[in-house]
């Protein structure tokens, strides 16, 4: 369960300096957090949200975690601009008995996201094989 902040380290920026969020909807099967103080002319959220379908052995749950930041352009100063980055868990929930194998995907995913290598270290500052794929646009 999220709590109603984010606040001691949960969210993270690439100089791994904490950025703190307030929870700022919830509704149904979904969640939205804004950055404390932020500008209003720049949000930066966070959002969560779940949808199901199918029954029986054919029932799918699809699960969103999306960051989403409006920065001032740095070519044209008076434009902005949406960065987003986001993670997608599409399970087949109608065919397991256990999460055991979401969670080896989803760790999987951060691993490739946040380490080399044999390191052990999470890296925050976008090195990851996986986000500098993501960040670069390189193979």
């Amino acid at each position: 369960m999220y709590p109603l902040t984010l606040n001691t380290n949960e969210v993270k920026n690439a100089a791994g300096t904490e950025i703190e969020f307030q929870r700022l909807s919830s509704s149904g099967r979904q969640l939205e957090f804004s950055v404390i103080a932020e500008a209003p002319a720049t949000p930066h959220r966070i959002k969560i949200a779940h949808s199901e379908i199918g029954t029986g052995l054919t029932a799918r749950r699809r699960s969103v975690l999306r960051v989403d930041k409006t920065i001032v352009g740095q070519i044209a100063g008076d434009k902005t601009a949406v960065v987003s980055a986001y993670a997608v868990v599409d399970a087949p929930i109608g065919q397991l008995a256990a999460l055991t194998e979401v969670t080896n995907v989803v760790a999987e995913l951060v691993s490739q996201l946040a380490s080399k290598g044999a390191s052990t270290t999470i890296l925050y500052d976008g090195t990851g094989y996986g986000s500098e794929a993501l960040i670069n646009g390189s193979l």
